[in-house]
C-alpha cells in the first residue's frame, strides 16, 4: 500500500490561508441567508393551503428528510467528481427549489419543493467538505468554526428579512423569490471565486456503484472510530435544536413575552454564536484540542439547559395579560404552535411583574450559545480526521444528514414533553440528557 501524500494547499499550522477560506465563507452566508429567509414562514406556506397540523409537521419534515438521503449521496459523489461540480449542482437544485415554493399552488407542490431541495441540495456539506481540503488538523476546527460564523450571521438577518418582506407584500411567494435571489448569488459567487479544493489525483477512483453513496451511510454510522462521533452529533442537535423550537413557547410562559422580546434573546444568542466561532475556537482548539473543546460544548450546553429549566415565572414590566391573549388570537396559529401540534401555553398571571424571569433567560442563553458555536466545528474536525482526505464529503455528508434528522424529530419529541410535563421539562431533560452525553464521550472519545 503506497503512502498517501499530504494535501495540496493545505494552510500552515500557524494560520488559515484566508483567501481560500474568503469565498467559502461568502457562499455559504448566502446560502443560509435564503434558507433563513424561508424557515421561519413555511408554516404559513402550508396554512395556506388548508393543511392539518399534521400536514404541516409533514412539510417542515420533508427538507430534513430528503437530507438523510440526499447529503450522503451527494457527499460521496464530491469525493469522486471534485467540490465545485458538485457545489455548482446542489446551488442550482436549491434555486429550482425556491421558484418552485413561490409558484406553488397547492400543499403537495410546497412539499415537492422542498423534497427537491433537500435530495440535491447539500450546500453546507460540501462547503465543510472543502473547507476540510485546504486546512490541516491544526487549523480544521477554527475553518469549521467560520463556516460556523457565516451559518449564524445567516440565521440573524434571515428571518429579518423574511418579515419585512410581508411588510411590503401579503403574498408569501416574495420571501420565496427573495430566497432564489440570494441563492442565485451564490451560484455566481462559487462560479466565479470558488478555485477547485480536491484535485484529480485525491479524488476516489473507479466507477460509483449507484448503492455506493447509500451504503456509505451506514458503513460511517457502524464504524468503531467515527460511529460515535456521528451518534453524538445526533444526538446535541437534537436537544439543541428542541431548544431553538420551544424557546418562544418557554419564554412566552416564564416572562409573557411574544415576537419582539423573543427577536432580542435570538439576536443576543446570535451575536454570542459569532463572536466564539470567529474569536474562541482558534486559541480553544490549539490548547485543548477538538476533543477538549467538544467537551467543554457538552459542558456549557448542559448548564446552560439547567438554568434555563430554573427559569422564574415572573412576567415583565409592561405585560399585560389580556393585551398577550390578544396578540395571540392575531398571530394564530403561529409556527411553533403548528409544528408541535396544538399546544395550549399556560401565561404568567399579572402579579409580581419585574425583570427577574427576562434576565435569567438572558444569563441562561449564554452558555447554550457557547456550547452551541463550539460543538459541531469540534466534532465535524474529529470525524474529518477520522474518516481521512479521501472520505471528507462523505463523513461529514453523513453528519450533515443526521443533523437534518434531528432538526425533523426534535420539534415532535420536545413538543410532547413540553405538553405533557410543563414548559421547564424539556430543558431540564435537555441539560441531563447533555451531561450525560459529556460522560460518554469523555469515556470513549480519544
Amino acid at each position: 500500500m503506497t503512502e498517501t501524500p499530504p494535501l495540496p494547499n493545505v494552510a500552515p499550522s500557524s494560520g488559515l490561508n484566508f483567501e481560500r477560506v474568503l469565498p467559502i465563507f461568502a457562499l455559504t452566508f448566502v446560502d443560509v441567508l435564503g434558507l433563513t429567509v424561508i424557515l421561519p414562514l413555511l408554516h404559513l406556506y402550508a396554512v395556506a393551503f388548508g393543511a392539518s397540523p399534521l400536514e404541516v409537521l409533514f412539510t417542515a419534515a420533508a427538507f430534513p428528510l430528503a437530507q438523510l438521503i440526499g447529503v450522503p449521496v451527494m457527499g460521496v459523489l464530491s469525493d469522486r467528481f471534485g467540490r465545485k461540480p458538485l457545489l455548482l449542482i446542489s446551488q442550482i437544485s436549491t434555486f429550482i427549489g425556491f421558484i418552485m415554493l413561490g409558484f406553488a399552488n397547492s400543499l403537495t407542490m410546497v412539499i415537492l419543493s422542498r423534497v427537491f431541495d433537500g435530495l440535491f441540495g447539500a450546500n453546507l456539506a460540501t462547503a465543510q467538505a472543502a473547507l476540510a481540503d485546504i486546512t490541516d488538523d491544526s487549523t480544521r476546527a477554527q475553518g469549521l468554526g467560520i463556516t460556523g460564523a457565516a451559518f449564524g450571521l445567516g440565521f440573524l438577518f434571515g428571518p429579518i428579512i423574511a418579515i419585512g418582506s410581508l411588510e411590503f407584500s401579503d403574498s408569501l411567494a416574495l420571501p420565496a423569490f427573495i430566497a432564489a435571489a440570494y441563492s442565485f448569488v451564490s451560484i455566481f459567487l462559487t462560479l466565479f471565486t470558488f478555485k477547485e479544493t480536491l484535485p484529480p489525483e485525491k479524488r476516489g477512483t473507479g466507477r460509483l456503484q449507484p448503492a455506493q453513496a447509500v451504503g456509505t451511510f451506514f458503513r460511517l454510522l457502524t464504524s468503531r472510530s467515527i460511529g460515535l462521533l456521528l451518534v453524538l452529533m445526533f444526538a446535541q442537535q437534537l436537544l439543541f435544536y428542541g431548544f431553538e423550537t420551544l424557546l418562544g413557547l418557554f419564554s412566552l410562559n416564564r416572562a409573557g413575552l411574544l415576537g419582539q422580546g423573543n427577536g432580542f434573546i435570538f439576536l443576543w444568542a446570535g451575536v454570542i454564536l459569532v463572536i466564539v466561532q470567529t474569536r474562541l475556537i482558534k486559541p480553544l482548539s490549539a490548547r485543548y484540542g477538538e476533543r477538549g473543546m467538544a467537551l467543554l460544548a457538552l459542558a456549557t450546553l448542559g448548564i446552560g439547559f439547567l438554568l434555563l429549566s430554573a427559569t422564574p415565572q415572573q412576567p415583565h414590566p409592561y405585560y399585560v395579560q389580556r393585551g398577550v391573549e390578544n396578540e395571540i388570537a392575531k398571530l394564530a396559529p403561529s409556527g411553533t404552535e403548528m409544528l408541535i401540534g396544538d399546544i395550549r401555553v399556560p401565561l404568567p398571571p399579572e402579579t409580581g411583574r419585574g425583570l427577574g424571569a427576562v434576565l435569567w433567560i438572558f444569563m441562561a442563553v449564554v452558555p447554550v450559545s457557547v456550547g452551541a458555536g463550539l460543538i459541531r466545528p469540534a466534532l465535524n474536525s474529529l470525524i474529518t480526521k477520522r474518516a481521512g482526505a479521501g472520505q471528507f464529503g462523505a463523513a461529514l455528508g453523513v453528519s450533515a444528514a443526521l443533523v437534518s434528522l434531528a432538526n425533523a424529530v426534535a420539534p415532535v419529541v420536545m413538543g410532547v414533553i413540553f405538553q405533557a410535563y410543563g414548559a421547564t421539562a424539556p430543558f431540564l431533560l435537555g441539560g441531563i440528557g447533555m451531561l450525560l452525553l459529556l460522560i460518554l464521550a469523555w469515556r470513549v472519545v480519544r
